[in-house]
C-alpha cells in the first residue's frame, strides 16, 4: 500500500454531539507545485482554514481516483486535487494524465454516491501561495454551506 493510499484513508474523528458542522477536506495535491504553494502560503502566514489534510503525492498523475473514495469512505466533506498548471509538469505530462482520468472518473461519481460538486479539481504553482490559500478558503465556505457528506458516509457504514 503506498503512503498516498494509507494518508487518504486515515479516518478523520468523530465530531462531538453539539459541536457546529466543520467541513473536512482531503487535499490530494502535487509534491513539486500545490504543496509548495501551499507551504509559501504558510511561510507568508496566509490565513486560510485550517480544516484540510493535505496528502503528497510525486505527482497528480500518479493520484489514482481510488484514493478519492478512500477519502470519503473516511469521512472527508470535500476532496481537493490539485497539481502543476498544464505544460509545467515536472514529469512532462502528468497533469494531462490526470486531467483525463478526471474526465473518465466524472461520469462514475454518480454511479458511487459521490456528488460531484464535493470534488474540486485545480492548477496551483509553487509561487501561487495566495491563490492556495483562496481556494482552500472558496472550497471550506462552500463545503460549509453543502453541509456534512452523510448520504456517502451511510453507505461506507453499510459496506463495512
Amino acid at each position: 500500500m503506498s503512503a498516498e493510499s494509507e494518508a487518504a484513508e486515515v479516518p478523520f474523528e468523530p465530531e462531538p454531539a453539539g459541536v457546529p458542522f466543520e467541513p473536512r477536506v482531503v487535499a490530494l495535491v502535487c509534491n513539486w507545485c500545490t504543496y509548495l504553494g501551499a507551504d509559501l502560503a504558510g511561510t507568508n502566514r496566509l490565513e486560510y482554514p485550517a480544516n484540510v489534510r493535505i496528502v503528497r503525492a510525486p505527482c497528480t498523475g500518479r493520484i489514482d481516483f481510488q484514493l478519492v473514495v478512500k477519502a470519503f469512505e473516511g469521512g472527508a466533506d470535500a476532496v481537493i486535487v490539485s497539481g502543476c498548471h498544464p505544460g509545467d509538469c515536472h514529469y512532462t505530462s502528468g497533469n494531462y494524465h490526470a486531467r483525463r482520468r478526471w474526465g473518465v472518473f466524472r461520469p462514475l461519481m454518480d454511479l458511487l454516491g459521490l456528488d460531484v460538486d464535493r470534488v474540486h479539481f485545480a492548477w496551483i504553482s509553487a509561487a501561487e501561495g495566495r491563490k492556495w490559500a483562496e481556494f482552500v478558503t472558496e472550497v471550506v465556505e462552500r463545503t460549509r454551506a453543502q453541509g456534512p457528506n452523510t448520504a456517502f458516509r451511510a453507505m461506507a457504514e453499510e459496506s463495512r
